[in-house]
């Protein structure tokens, strides 16, 4: 019975291994930490490689942001050098820019300064060319607007809106005609009216001497600095 059962035993366990028939017989004769030693070596090869692969891509991550970074510093570098040619360039002109800006606060001051201005003496030389031959102007009045304040109007209705009033004296060595004077002076520039105020004789010279008014509105006025600013 013992003897069954050890062949039994026997049958059981040649059933759990495969039966290869015409294989060749392979036998690893190698001891146990000469396999072990090779596949410690097999993991470290791999461990190396892989730190070698991390490392080429950590000097290839660092030489792209040098080289990005080197960029940068030429652009920033070319941006302030353009920069300070700017700044140059005005620096160069300033002295034009200051030399400008003065003249045209000159130019703004003679325009209102001048915006009143008549040229009186080519105005009294239109006078005396409107009266008759023989008479000459020996003395004048002249009062006119003031860019500062406001030209005073007559307190009669009747007569037109001035800036400025001409009296004037003329010698005549005839007796004037009154009307003939008033139409002549009628086509001063400006002209708003006019008076014979008085009319004398000088019983030495036996010329007279004719006192005459005329009152002038701004068409009157000459705008030469208006002018030369536009």
């Amino acid at each position: 019975m013992e003897d069954q059962g050890e062949r039994s035993k026997q049958q059981r366990r040649g059933a759990g291994k495969a039966l290869v028939i015409g294989g060749v017989p392979r036998v690893d004769l190698l001891p146990t930490e000469v396999l072990i030693d090779r596949r410690q070596r097999t993991i470290a090869r791999r461990a190396w490689l892989g730190v070698v692969v991390v490392g080429v891509a950590t000097v290839l991550g660092v030489g792209a942001a040098t080289v990005t970074n080197v960029s940068a510093e030429q652009h920033l570098r070319l941006a302030q050098s353009q920069s300070t040619s700017l700044l140059q360039q005005q620096g160069q002109y300033s002295a034009v820019r200051d030399t400008e800006a003065r003249t045209g606060l000159v130019q703004a001051g003679q325009a209102v300064g001048g915006s009143t201005e008549i040229d009186w003496s080519s105005y009294l030389q239109q006078v005396q060319d409107s009266l008759p031959t023989g008479v000459t102007i020996s003395g004048i009045d002249v009062d006119s607007a003031s860019p500062l304040a406001t030209y005073a109007q007559a307190s009669t209705p009747l007569e037109g809106a001035r800036v400025a009033t001409l009296g004037f004296e003329a010698d005549s060595p005839t007796l004037p005609s009154v009307p003939d004077w008033l139409d002549r002076v009628h086509g001063l520039p400006g002209f708003v009216d006019a008076n014979v105020d008085a009319v004398t004789l000088d019983e030495t010279t036996r010329h007279y001497t004719v006192n005459m008014t005329v009152h002038i509105d701004d068409s009157a006025f000459d705008g030469r600095y208006s002018e030369e600013t536009k």
